[in-house]
């Protein structure tokens, strides 16, 4: 057993390999792709942006984030919205993410999302809200046909 502080980028891409090998042998091709929005003032500065990736047909957020001099404005909606739809473009059927109690968890709710999962105590007083989303499928987008 090595318990490493610092494991070197070579070690965890080989476990990372030889789990999406194994994902693969069991349930396919996973087609795996980042997926990475910015969000840039006029002089080029991140000022907000969504990081995740779409697999197995999820759209799965790993952090979506607004500065907060700009908060409040409609950017976090555009920023998931533009994720979505992106998503959506790819395949995706349905979307995931997790955000903490002090976060946004009405913030996603209100666009949506259902939660899933919840946990106590993470960290002390607050809690940790695992939510997910279904797309609409192509068929019912625009209503009764």
């Amino acid at each position: 057993m090595d318990v490493a502080s610092d494991p070197s980028g070579h070690d965890k891409q080989a476990l990372r390999e030889a789990l999406l090998a194994y994902n693969r042998s069991q349930a396919g091709d996973q087609h795996f792709k980042e997926l990475t929005i910015w969000l840039r003032d006029d002089q080029q500065r991140i000022m907000g942006g969504v990081i995740g990736s779409t697999y197995w047909g999820w759209l799965l957020v790993e952090f979506l984030w607004v500065d907060e001099r700009i908060r409040d404005r409609g950017y976090g909606r555009l920023l998931l919205t533009t994720a979505e739809r992106e998503a959506m473009r790819q395949g995706c059927r349905h979307a995931c993410l997790e955000t903490f109690s002090f976060q946004a968890p009405t913030f996603y709710e209100k666009l949506g999302y259902v939660a899933f999962g919840v946990l106590d105590d993470f960290p002390g007083r607050h809690r940790r809200h695992s939510l997910k989303k279904d797309f609409p499928t192509p068929s019912t987008e625009g209503g009764p046909a």
